[in-house]
């Protein structure tokens, strides 16, 4: 992978990561659908996103699908 191809995805990355962060303060829940898992101890917590990650790979798939058909044309 190029230079241009690492810094293009990390760019890519860090604006779906503002994206998500700001359509989370918007009030939708993500992170906090019922199939998220939330494990709490008394000095450990860990919270893994299970059903917020299928619901955005899902929107995301659609999105990029509906994205190469327009370019294709």
């Amino acid at each position: 992978m190029s230079n241009r191809g690492l810094i293009a995805g990390v760019v890519v990355l860090v604006v779906l990561g503002g994206l998500v962060w700001l359509l989370a303060r918007t009030g939708l829940p993500l992170g906090r659908l019922p199939g998220d898992l939330r494990i709490e101890g008394e000095k450990v917590s860990c919270y893994v996103p299970i059903f917020t990650m299928i619901v955005l790979s899902v929107v995301l798939t659609i999105v990029l699908n509906i994205i190469v058909r327009l370019l294709n044309r």
